[in-house]
């Protein structure tokens, strides 16, 4: 009886495998749609320029491979090589070298014709050349990674005796605040992400890949903290507070990486500032569950946590000047924001199981969540 049931599993499966590989390897619909012209798309995921030449990595997609036939600079056609081929296959990516005088600061304008005769064009708008990896320039990416990331979390950390001091109303407020936090970084990262996936090809499903990552990120961490059938507080959750606020930091280092990359300095400056100042309140945050648990954490805590939160800055930044694919670094923001909505959804039940379901709406949790979201709203503003 068991084998027969299995039996009836395993036939819709296999049905299902059969007409998949029909239509892929039989291709019953290439003869309807062979007098098509073809549909193609070019995407540029990115962008070196070094002394006399332009390099960039383009990814294409379309009903056949593409070629590109033709590369324009500044109107003129110019001669190019491809690598490791100028005809691309679908979701495919190839690197173009452009031998070129540009010029720094300057903007350029790069137009792609292809074989068919369709036409993509991508704009450098201030060209300025990629940043060579040398000891010096590794060690001031990792010092401005440090006061980005670490220093300002740690800085928040630093408010932990005086939290232990709240009473009851005030440790309630605490955790709503960090909620009203979390929230803000949710919003903002989802935001960021979704921009980055729309700049991908459309095939690869740049903004919906976020939503996915997002919520297997969420699930995954769930079961990993609820793992043995208890729920996540005091070190334990600020483990995962600043897991998720250490993934919301990577993109953050992204965003600086890629201003130093285009060689936006002042821009690059008023970002890390910004986000020195964004990130003391994350620390708090992460502090606020350390109050409930029942002993004082150890120093060593308060470092492997401050590192947490503040150490993927500096990589994000080394990605960053590094013109990561705009696909990945959606996935990125996606899994920051799957790790961040994991935290709001514990640190709510923290909430829920302490003081119960009228808490949520209680004068001390409302004003928390308010507060926070405001907090974080006007240290966005120096960013």
């Amino acid at each position: 009886m068991l084998a027969g049931n299995r039996l009836w599993l395993v036939l819709p499966v296999a049905a299902l495998a059969l007409i998949v590989a029909y239509l892929l390897l039989g291709r019953p619909l290439a003869d309807l749609t062979a007098s098509a012209p073809p549909v193609e798309e070019l995407v540029v995921d990115s962008v070196r320029l070094t002394p006399g030449e332009i390099s960039l990595t383009v990814r294409a997609d379309g009903s056949s491979p593409l070629t590109i036939a033709q590369v324009q600079v500044d109107g003129a056609w110019r001669a190019f090589t491809a690598s490791p081929s100028p005809t691309i296959g679908r979701l495919a990516s190839a690197r173009i070298d452009i031998p070129y005088p540009w010029i720094e600061g300057e903007t350029h304008h790069i137009l792609f014709l292809t074989n068919t005769g369709a036409a993509f064009d991508h704009a450098i708008d201030v060209a300025v050349p990629t940043p060579e990896w040398q000891v010096a320039t590794a060690w001031e990416l990792t010092l401005i990674g440090i006061l980005l990331g670490i220093v300002p979390v740690a800085i928040g950390l630093m408010t932990y005796p005086a939290l232990r001091s709240l009473g009851q109303n005030g440790i309630r407020f605490l955790l709503a605040l960090t909620v009203g936090l979390l929230l803000y970084l949710l919003l903002d990262t989802l935001t960021e992400g979704l921009e980055k996936g729309a700049e991908a090809l459309d095939r690869l499903r740049g903004t919906t890949v976020v939503w996915v990552a997002a919520a297997l990120t969420t699930l995954l961490l769930l079961a990993v903290g609820r793992r043995g059938g208890k729920a996540p507080e005091g070190l334990r959750l600020a483990f995962f507070i600043a897991l998720g606020i250490g993934l919301h930091n990577f993109g953050e280092g992204l965003a600086v990486g890629a201003a130093i990359a285009t060689g936006a300095a002042a821009l690059a400056t008023f970002l890390v500032i910004g986000f020195v100042v964004h990130n003391v309140t994350e620390g708090i945050g992460i502090a606020a569950p350390l109050v409930t648990a029942d002993r004082r954490p150890s120093l060593v805590a308060f470092v492997g946590l401050a590192a947490l939160a503040g150490l993927p800055a500096i990589a994000g930044m080394f990605l960053g000047t590094a013109a990561v694919s705009p696909y990945w670094t959606a996935v990125a923001f996606g899994v920051g924001a799957g790790a961040i909505l994991q935290v709001i959804v514990e640190v709510t039940a923290l909430l829920v199981r302490r003081q119960g379901g009228e808490v949520l709406v209680a004068p001390a949790s409302a004003g928390g969540i308010v507060a926070g979201l405001a907090i974080m709203y006007v240290t966005a503003l120096l960013v």
